[in-house]
């Protein structure tokens, strides 16, 4: 299951089953859960844990060094789940402080030259399209797809269920549930075909509409405006809706609108 051209540390941990392709090397503080597959020239380096079951394609560079200027050389780390794929020239970093590692949930897609900096935090089923790529200390909740060639600003948040178009600059925190597109990113609609295929009942997707009128339509209102009329209106007994509303008002870098 181990590539005689394969470079691994005595002291890294690999579980049973996990195949490692020829060129690839695995450093000395690497953990590799069982069943997982590295196809060829993966380098794995850092305080780097990986769950089982996890796959990785030509080149993919995973727990490299932080390429925060703030660096102090102290160990740092990456944590990642269940069942991702990695796929070609992908780079994940760990984190630049020890107290906040780089981590990344189960079953996720990255695709290749998708790119995860330090200190980053991804939730569960998301898909990073080629070139996705997301600066540090970002938040990516579950079922989020990020579409080719778009880029995240470092702080912001990413909220379930939500989508950008291709080319996306995102400066400010998406919205949950919605689909975000342009440059500079801004709200086009309610992400209807993603919560479709999530299992969303129609009624939960006509509350979103609704709010979605009163919060991100409504361009004569500022934020706070919206939010209370929003609370207001029926709409705002869904739990999503609830849910997106307290997203807004608990935004730090401020919302995309």
């Amino acid at each position: 299951m181990i590539h005689p051209t394969a470079i691994i540390s005595e002291s890294a941990t690999i579980g049973e089953n996990v195949s490692i392709g020829p060129y690839s090397i695995i450093g000395e503080n690497v953990s590799i859960g069982k069943n997982s597959t590295l196809k060829s020239h993966v380098v794995i380096d850092g305080h780097t844990t990986i769950g089982e079951d996890n796959l990785f394609f030509p080149f993919a560079a995973i727990g490299q060094l932080t390429q925060d200027l703030k660096y102090k050389e102290e160990p740092t780390y990456l944590i990642i789940g269940d069942r991702n794929t990695f796929r070609e020239n992908c780079t994940i970093h760990r984190s630049t402080s020890p107290n906040t590692p780089t981590t990344i949930g189960h079953d996720n897609l990255f695709l290749c030259y998708a790119h995860v900096a330090h200190d980053c935090v991804i939730g569960n089923h998301c898909i990073f399209s080629n070139n996705g790529s997301i600066a540090g200390h970002v938040t990516v909740e579950d079922h989020v797809i990020i579409s080719g060639l778009s880029g995240v600003h470092q702080f912001c948040r990413i909220g379930t269920h939500a989508i950008t178009g291709g080319f996306t600059k995102v400066v400010k925190d998406i919205p949950p549930y919605t689909i975000v597109d342009g440059n500079p990113a801004t709200v086009r609609a309610i992400n209807q075909v993603g919560l479709e295929r999530r299992g969303f009942t129609s009624d939960d997707i006509s509350n979103l509409r609704r709010a979605y009128k009163f919060l991100f339509l409504k361009k004569e209102k500022n934020l706070k405006e919206a939010i209370k009329e929003t609370k207001l209106a029926e709409c705002f007994k869904n739990e999503h809706v609830q849910k997106l509303v307290a997203f807004l008002e608990n935004s730090e870098r401020g919302a995309t609108r």
